[in-house]
């Protein structure tokens, strides 16, 4: 080889080498400011996420049962229990407090994945997933966060309810709305057209939720709901002896208690020109009815709390079940921590207190519902009672 050619294959190799080297300073040049940039963005995020959240739980009261539904310290006493019982546990860089404040956030005010993350600087991704995890770990609490109810007893001076001994509280049906595909619309449509779920409720007599059967669709009958829940194997269990009240959309049968059929019933007909109690039958519908009125008003405290309840949400049909059970547990959670429930002043009629009866734990259970002549006259035995008493 002459020379020449030695050289040039040496000028050749040196300009390959100094190529590499000059690729790989760029490459380590790059990875060097996305990595400082990255730095600089979570820093920068995070006196905005502190104070964000700050604002929500720590300032006042007022602005955290605005922005929350609960009071700072329920909030407090609800992030510790989803923690200890619920099992959940802080996540990289986001601790429980954001975790749950988020949660609430959605439920509150159905604020979309778009907002929230926005609000709280954080990726769409990780809301989803956090959302997702906070609601796993309030469902496993179910067991905990649903009442115990307890039967009137002869030494109840409750002027609504001591005329109905044994009585555990009332059930009754709302429609909620839901998103679902255009096949399943027809199931889910009801008779005013909305497209909506037929949701059972069960409520003592301090609103508190006893049981919940969310999911049928809204155009299934409330009879066949409540004979669908009493069946199933962790249904609802109403013991022999007791029973609930409920409007005349289920059957007068044992364990539901219903007003008389064609007998003035509604408080809105007893207000006209105050008018009185003719005879035994409407003097138990009237006294049924202000009994029974504090379903009603147990649904109208949860959908005021709860806007997501209010409109049909952006979720898969299971997930905006599994999101409207977890509203039933909240409110349960709220009324029972706090002292005074702010969202109960926005609904018209009496407080829904209650006396300090002992529970009665029964050994069977009703597991039909099926009208009996028996129970027509228990219902019959209470009018005259209430009338010979009136």
């Amino acid at each position: 080889m002459m020379l020449e050619d030695i050289m040039l294959l040496y000028r050749v190799e040196s300009t390959i080498l100094v190529q590499r080297y000059i690729r790989a300073w760029i490459d380590r040049a790059r990875r060097t400011i996305i990595e400082n940039a990255r730095q600089y963005s979570l820093i920068s995020k995070v006196p905005h996420q502190l104070k964000h959240l700050d604002r929500l739980i720590h300032v006042n009261d007022v602005d955290c049962i605005a922005n929350l539904r609960m009071d700072r310290n329920t909030f407090g006493k609800l992030c510790r229990i989803l923690t200890a019982n619920g099992g959940l546990s802080p996540g990289k860089g986001l601790g429980i407090e954001e975790q749950v404040a988020i949660f609430l956030g959605v439920l509150a005010h159905h604020n979309k994945n778009r907002v929230v993350r926005f609000s709280f600087f954080r990726s769409g991704s990780t809301v989803s997933h956090y959302v997702n995890k906070v609601l796993g770990a309030v469902l496993s609490l179910h067991t905990v966060l649903l009442s115990k109810p307890k039967p009137v007893t002869d030494d109840c001076i409750d002027h609504r309810w001591k005329w109905f001994k044994g009585c555990l509280g009332a059930l009754d049906g709302t429609h909620i709305n839901v998103l679902v595909g255009t096949s399943d619309k027809p199931r889910y449509r009801t008779r005013k057209g909305s497209i909506a779920t037929n949701t059972l409720a069960v409520c003592d007599r301090n609103m508190q939720f006893v049981y919940f059967l969310p999911g049928w669709e809204g155009s299934a009958g409330d009879s066949r709901v409540l004979r669908d829940a009493v069946a199933r194997p962790n249904g609802l269990r109403v013991p022999h002896g007791c029973y609930y009240l409920c409007d005349n959309g289920y059957a007068n049968s044992n364990g539901f208690l219903t007003p008389y059929k064609g007998v003035r019933y509604h408080l809105k007909e007893w207000g006209i020109g105050n008018a009185q109690p003719q005879n035994p039958k409407e003097l138990f519908n009237m006294r049924h009815i202000k009994a029974r009125n504090v379903i009603e008003r147990a649904f109208a405290v949860l959908k005021i709390r709860w806007g997501i309840l209010r409109s049909a949400s952006y979720y898969p049909i299971q997930t905006q079940i599994r999101l409207i059970m977890a509203c039933f547990l909240f409110h349960n959670f709220v009324r029972y921590e706090m002292s005074t429930d702010p969202f109960e002043e926005t609904v018209d009629g009496e407080s829904s207190a209650t006396g300090t009866e002992q529970d009665s734990p029964q050994p069977e259970y009703i597991d039909y519902v099926d009208p009996t002549p028996e129970w027509t006259q228990f219902r019959d035995s209470i009018a005259m009672t209430m009338w010979n008493n009136r």
